[in-house]
């Protein structure tokens, strides 16, 4: 147990010093990013500080799995150059039993971390998104430029003019407001000099005027006019988006970035039962469909039967083809009327009678097998639009499902890649046999970034639908984990020196010889 806590302590320090780092470069990356958004915008200190804290959250999601790696590294590396690991060896303690505390106590970490991704990070997430949009609402200081008149942009219902600005003052000379916010009047506000400033809400914008006039239109009947000479006078103008104002994060709407497991798991369950809804009504409408083509229901999709006589048709009867509809509904009430059909008309004989029933069923036959072959392709081809329609929207709700599930499993991949790290550190550290923080984070930052390379990777590939969520998540803990387990067997057999000679014969033959002479003995203490 003494050894356990001391191995543990070895840790302590690399992992609070490694993340401080990480989490400082990743402050500093979104400063650098965010600056033009916050420059310039009268932010308060606090206003700044909340902005960080809210960044830390989605910060220490990224540094503690890399920390966890490089305090590996550090901590086996600097005991296995001090000899102490072949001390623990010496006395019967196993790897397996060195590593233990460190799984364990990462056990801790990665339960700590889904719980914080889960609770804590979309909470802060939506806090963030609703901050920064109110920040980047914050219109810019109100600029006044000499011999320019402000905009709509600026102040909508006033127009300002001046003469003459000081930059190391907020005086000015020559003013001239027009005032649109009373439609019924035109005013215009002039003065020799004056000052301007915002109220400390910034909900106003504030003009102290000196030796002026104001001046008054009735824009109704442009009878009554109004002149007011003044040596002090107050303009008091609403102004909108110059100062700082928080908007309600309750009601900013959540995406994926904001929602815990829980809440993206229960829109997954709802579109998959509404997908699956889309598929059988898509299958039963198709195997209904079908099912009518071959009974022959609705009757328009049959042509008529052909007639029993085997008579020819009107071409070979010599008759012109019937194109009348008055005519062919004619033709067909008297085919409908069966037998009652043949019987000959005054002046005509019965053999005639017959040919020319036979001639009016080859006919109507003919035209109404076209007509029933026409609307059944009608038909098909309006059922394959409704097939398409409904297919496209079935592949876009397992587009959405995708999503979802990618984010779930990101919230669980990413803490199990503790765990992942303490199987590649601890072995890695041995071998390496320097305890350094600059081995440790070169050997680290490798290792991290084909992590996030396969974790970027595979979040693409599952949302364009090339590749499971689940594999796009969990590919990368996959490699490293049998990458760490086949390592920490090998040390655990003895084999637990790399030998950096090996990398030489990637050198230039004219650099090998000075490169294997600055190699050190790998088995040397």
């Amino acid at each position: 147990m003494i050894l356990w806590r001391y191995i543990l302590r070895a840790h302590v320090g690399p992992f609070l010093f490694s993340n401080a780092i990480i989490i400082f470069l990743f402050l500093l990356q979104f400063l650098m990013k965010r600056a033009g958004d916050l420059v310039g915008k009268g932010l308060s200190a606090w206003v700044i500080l909340e902005l960080i804290s809210l960044n830390l959250a989605w910060m220490l999601v990224l540094s503690v799995p890399m920390s966890v790696l490089v305090a590996s590294l550090m901590a086996f590396g600097k005991l296995s150059a001090d000899n102490e690991i072949t001390i623990m060896r010496a006395s019967g303690m196993s790897l397996y039993r060195m590593v233990t505390p460190v799984v364990m106590a990462t056990m801790v970490v990665t339960g700590a971390l889904m719980w914080f991704n889960n609770s804590v990070l979309p909470d802060a997430n939506v806090r963030l998104q609703t901050l920064m949009t109110d920040i980047i609402r914050i219109k810019p200081t109100l600029s006044l430029q000499a011999g320019v008149f402000t905009s709509e942009h600026d102040l909508p219902n006033y127009r300002i003019l001046v003469r003459k600005t000081f930059e190391k003052s907020n005086d000015l000379e020559g003013v001239t407001i027009y005032d649109l916010s009373d439609p019924e009047n035109s005013i215009v506000v002039t003065a020799k000099t004056g000052t301007v400033s915002f109220s400390p809400d910034y909900a106003s914008v504030i003009m102290d005027l000196r030796d002026g006039e104001i001046h008054q239109l009735d824009n109704k009947t442009f009878k009554k006019y109004r002149k007011l000479r003044f040596i002090r006078h107050r303009v008091n103008m609403p102004a909108s988006g110059f100062g700082f104002q928080r908007s309600d994060a309750s009601r900013t709407r959540r995406d994926d970035r904001t929602m815990s497991a829980g809440m993206m798991q229960v829109i997954v369950d709802s579109i998959d039962t509404l997908r699956q809804g889309k598929i059988e009504n898509m299958e039963l409408r198709l195997t209904e469909q079908l099912r009518r083509y071959i009974a022959g229901t609705p009757k328009y999709y049959a042509a008529a039967p052909v007639n029993m006589s085997g008579a020819a048709g009107p071409a070979v009867l010599g008759r012109e083809p019937v194109t009348d509809p008055a005519r062919m509904e004619e033709m067909r009430r008297r085919i409908g009327a069966g037998q009652a059909g043949r019987e000959a008309m005054p002046g005509e004989s019965a053999l005639a009678a017959d040919s020319a029933f036979a001639a009016d069923s080859s006919e109507v036959a003919a035209v109404d097998s076209v007509g029933a072959a026409f609307r059944a392709l009608t038909d098909a081809r309006q059922l394959q639009a409704q097939a398409m329609a409904e297919f496209t929207g079935v592949e876009f709700d397992a587009k959405q499902m995708d999503r979802f599930l990618v984010e779930i499993y990101k919230k669980y991949s990413i803490p199990v890649a503790c765990l992942v790290f303490v199987l590649i550190g601890a072995p890695l550290g041995m071998m390496a046999r320097r305890g350094g923080f600059g081995m440790g984070a070169g050997l680290s930052l490798g290792f991290f970034l084909f992590y996030w390379a396969c974790l970027i990777g595979g979040e693409k590939l599952a949302d364009r639908g090339a590749l499971s969520p689940f594999w796009g998540m969990w590919i990368a803990n996959i490699i490293l984990g049998v990458m760490g387990i086949l390592l920490t067997i090998r040390v655990a057999r003895e084999s637990r020196v790399i030998d950096w000679s090996v990398f030489t014969r990637f050198l230039p033959k004219s650099l090998r010889g000075s490169a294997a002479a600055s190699t050190t003995n790998p088995h040397e203490g």
